[in-house]
């Protein structure tokens, strides 16, 4: 089986302009991200997805493999799915290009139910929440999954609601089982060609998560829990503490 990992990077932020080309000890964010997952197991290969020659030039500068795709893509997904249709693959890797810290090892453990399973369309990841802070706070998106680790729901509030834990929730926390999604998708190649025909859904529009229309149009999404965690950029004051957290973990 041949997985591709395709990441989707824009120059375009209204955060963070430029991000993707945002120096990190030297090398530009974009090459952590590409390097960090050519380390998985199971990717036979990278592949940058772009709309700017400015990073497509920053990629074959260090030797990466960069497609060139429409500007006018509403969604990464719509990127993705362009880039898919272009190479033979059987599994397609959605990787943000603004982990700069991705652990290649969350890639494979997203990968290998899909491998394992061929009925499966749609793959992501989830680690437990950390704090109070974190389930209530509406930037965190959560996750409820069913027994066999099928994704129930995500959303922006706080999921699953402990009914009889509300007086007190601080001290019961850990015992309640909330997850955080983490962005990181696996994809079966025919389903991501597919996907952005799909109608937007009501509950996708109001979550503003995309992947919500996988569930409410009848889709399984199979969610794999992680105790690895990585570190995103949104904003340039993310990008000062990854590069402190990388100048800590890098060797002496």
């Amino acid at each position: 089986m041949r997985v591709t990992a395709v990441i989707p990077a824009r120059y375009a932020s209204t955060r963070f302009p430029g991000k993707p080309l945002a120096e990190i000890h030297g090398k530009p964010m974009i090459q952590w991200v590409y390097e960090r997952t050519a380390q998985s197991k199971l990717i036979d290969q990278v592949i940058v997805a772009t709309d700017d020659e400015r990073i497509s030039n920053a990629v074959k500068g260090f030797g990466g493999a960069v497609q060139m795709t429409r500007a006018d893509h509403p969604t990464g997904t719509d990127r993705l799915a362009e880039v898919a249709a272009r190479i033979e693959t059987d599994l397609v890797v959605n990787v943000q290009g603004d982990e700069p810290m991705i652990d290649p090892q969350m890639i494979d453990q997203a990968v290998v139910p899909l491998v394992a399973d061929d009925s499966i369309p749609m793959g992501t990841l989830m680690t437990p929440l950390g704090s109070v802070e974190e389930y209530l706070n509406p930037n965190v998106v959560k996750v409820v999954v069913d027994r066999q680790g099928f994704a129930l729901y995500f959303s922006r509030a706080p999921i699953p609601h402990g009914r009889d834990l509300a007086d007190d929730l601080s001290a019961h926390f850990s015992a309640l089982p909330a997850f955080k999604h983490i962005g990181l998708y696996v994809y079966r190649k025919n389903f991501l060609l597919a996907y952005p025909r799909l109608e937007a859904t009501p509950l996708e529009n109001l979550e503003k998560l995309e992947q919500l229309r996988a569930l409410e149009h009848g889709h399984k999404i199979r969610v794999s829990e992680t105790k690895l965690l990585s570190y995103g950029v949104d904003t340039p004051e993310d990008l000062e503490r990854v590069r402190a957290r990388l100048q800590m973990n890098s060797p002496r």
